[in-house]
């Protein structure tokens, strides 16, 4: 599947969004410094649920934490999972 994710951000917080058949699926953050980023809560409805959505929405933050030189420290029980699930991502992993 391929997502449509958009990026907001009002300078302390933020979030990660996709539309799928009317349903928003979500990864939020609120910003700790400069370039960190903690990622708070990720959401996908049950409607949509079990289709590797919220993978998506963590996977295009670690893309755009690179790309943009931050860190991320995840408190959101999923994100958490998907950093063990991903050693590849140590490198925008804040300790």
């Amino acid at each position: 599947m391929t997502l449509s994710i958009t990026f907001e951000d009002d300078g302390t917080k933020g979030r990660y969004v996709t539309h799928v058949e009317g349903h928003e699926g979500t990864m939020s953050f609120v910003h700790a410094g400069a370039n960190e980023i903690i990622a708070d809560h990720t959401l996908v409805p049950e409607a949509i649920g079990g289709r590797g959505i919220a993978g998506e929405l963590v996977a295009h933050a670690v893309e755009d934490a690179r790309a943009r030189g931050w860190k991320i420290r995840p408190t959101c029980s999923y994100v958490v999972a998907q950093f063990k699930r991903h050693p590849e991502w140590v490198d925008v992993l804040a300790k």
